[in-house]
């Protein structure tokens, strides 16, 4: 059995008799556990070994994003249409890592 239930494709293997709330309450639980952002585009459901009890599998997708970067005091996207100083002012500066690198202060 398939639906479609608020743009996300459900699946219920083996079961019969599910009906659109109960859909919609597994897609529910599954948004819950699902972090970073992410969302929802298919769920399968199927039977578990106990008697009543039910499987969840889904598949998310993350969000689409767009880097941005501090330079020099202003908020970037990306760098192509800057102008050739711009871009070397960019390269010439000093790269900081994160939780390593080289650290001279003893």
């Amino acid at each position: 059995m398939q639906m479609i239930i608020d743009g996300v494709e459900v699946t219920a293997e083996g079961l019969l008799d599910i009906t659109e709330a109960e859909a919609r309450a597994y897609i529910a639980e599954a948004r819950k556990e699902i972090t970073g952002g992410g969302r929802l585009v298919k769920l399968t459901i199927s039977p578990g070994k106990d008697q009543g009890g039910v499987i969840l599998s889904w598949k998310a997708r993350g969000e689409k994003f767009e880097r941005i970067r501090r330079i020099t005091g202003y908020l970037v996207g990306t760098i192509e249409r800057w102008n050739n100083a711009k871009r070397q002012e960019e390269k010439d500066r000093v790269k900081h890592i994160k939780g390593g690198g080289n650290n001279d202060r003893d």
